[in-house]
């Protein structure tokens, strides 16, 4: 299940893809809107993550976008040190879940 991650500050965002990738996910991070739409409209992202840091109107206008483009979930996440446990705690149970529902076991 690709995974995106969306954050403003470019230094987390590589810090929560690189956890991803170590444990095994397929990930990519962007700190902009417009790099995460033209990423989501190829439609080949199952997750989404939005980190704390971006604004009200571009995380609602974002998760419609994502919902348009066949994104099955968009998580809300706002970042606690030490980042990777936070990442393994709280987003990768959630990516299993949506990968396991997409595969017919859950």
């Amino acid at each position: 299940m690709r995974t995106l991650v969306l954050g403003r500050t470019p230094a987390r965002v590589r810090d929560v893809v690189a956890t991803l990738r170590a444990d095994g996910f397929d990930a990519e991070g962007v700190s902009a809107d417009e790099e995460a739409r033209k990423l989501l409209a190829a439609g080949e992202f199952g997750v989404l993550i939005i980190g704390g840091g971006v604004e009200p109107e571009s995380r609602a206008s974002l998760k419609e976008f994502a919902a348009e483009h066949r994104v099955r979930q968009v998580i809300d996440g706002t970042l606690t040190e030490p980042f990777d446990a936070y990442v393994r705690r709280e987003f990768e149970p959630v990516i299993r879940e949506i990968a396991a529902e997409g595969r017919g076991d859950g």
